[in-house]
């Protein structure tokens, strides 16, 4: 038996005797980045450069991770049965779409494809993750999965497909179908939307929520990570990303935040302890934009991708409105 799991912290619990055979540690972040759906070569440096560029993960690193779960994952035909443990958290769904679609197009034979997924769990609130459960909570999981059949997979292969699109309309549309195979793939996919600038300011879910966090109270980067995080738990946003986000905002010749007491903001493998003694302010400039009063992509553009769209330049293609709860095409 092969137990895929989204992090570290999953496997290590699993491994104190909680389940049989062996766990494969799916290390990805869909939600950051460019995604294509052919798996090549060159979309995969193109992956790993843009990861090192604004994560500071190394390029190599990833390339030789990436190459090593692919040849994990082409071994499946050696197990009986395969386990997808995953979350209802856009990082998670990400994760689980992306296999199914990849298996979608394998002949599994005699190979069984199960999945447990759960967005909540009793005594824990809020429930961000499997990651917090200790070996007693995980053991009583243990199998509750249940088979992955035709349905699950073609709506896995169909969320990807549209995921990785360039075209955001495509996953608008299947969000409007029937998604129930996959219960939480829906919250989690349209909230990635929202991620999307919207027509008001030209900003995110993430970043409007973060200055109004920053309006309310002054905070550290440490506290507004926590807070945003909570608030927008269907994310599943790691502190990473979460510091290029704070970068971006304080950054540049139009920063709407100002970190005071920040040397720099860590990236891959760095510790955030600095970052409890920082203070985030709202500039002028970001008091207005987060009002509506000044669009930031007017003033700041944008080189950015959102699963397999690319926004670039001061007029991006596509923007989200949060009133219509719909993307909208600006020609």
């Amino acid at each position: 038996m092969l137990h895929i799991v989204n992090g570290d912290s999953v496997a290590h619990t699993l491994q104190q005797g909680i389940v049989q055979g062996d766990i494969l540690v799916w290390r990805e972040l869909y939600p950051h980045g460019p995604n294509s759906l052919e798996s090549t070569r060159g979309n995969r440096f193109a992956r790993a450069q843009y990861l090192e560029q604004t994560l500071g993960i190394p390029h190599a690193e990833f390339v030789r991770n990436s190459k090593a779960q692919k040849k994990l994952l082409e071994d499946f035909h050696s197990y009986e049965e395969i386990v997808l443990w995953f979350e209802h958290d856009l990082f998670d769904q990400t994760m689980l779409a992306y296999l199914l679609h990849w298996f979608s197009g394998q002949s599994l034979s005699n190979t069984k494809l199960s999945l447990l997924e759960i967005g909540d769990f009793p005594g824990i609130e809020p429930f961000r993750g499997l990651g917090q459960l200790n070996v007693e909570q995980l053991a009583t999981l243990a199998g509750t999965w249940r088979p992955i059949g035709a349905k699950e997979l073609a709506l896995g292969e169909s969320f990807w497909q549209a995921y990785a699109s360039p075209d955001p309309s495509l996953l608008q549309r299947l969000l409007e179908q029937d998604t129930s195979a996959l219960p939480y793939a829906r919250e989690a996919f349209q909230l990635h939307l929202s991620r999307f600038p919207s027509t008001f300011n030209g900003l995110g879910i993430v970043e409007q929520t973060t200055l109004e966090m920053v309006h309310t109270a002054a905070q550290s980067p440490f506290e507004l990570f926590q807070e945003t995080g909570n608030k927008l738990h269907a994310l599943g946003m790691a502190d990473l990303e979460y510091w290029y986000i704070l970068r971006k905002l304080s950054h540049g010749p139009f920063p709407l935040l100002q970190v005071q007491g920040l040397g720099a903001f860590p990236t891959y493998m760095e510790s955030a302890a600095s970052l409890r003694d920082c203070k985030v302010v709202l500039t002028e400039l970001g008091e207005k934009v987060m009002n509506g009063e000044e669009d930031w992509l007017t003033l700041n553009g944008i080189n950015e991708w959102y699963g397999g769209v690319h926004l670039l330049g001061n007029s991006p293609r596509w923007r989200w409105d949060a009133n219509m709860r719909r993307m909208k095409h600006e020609d």
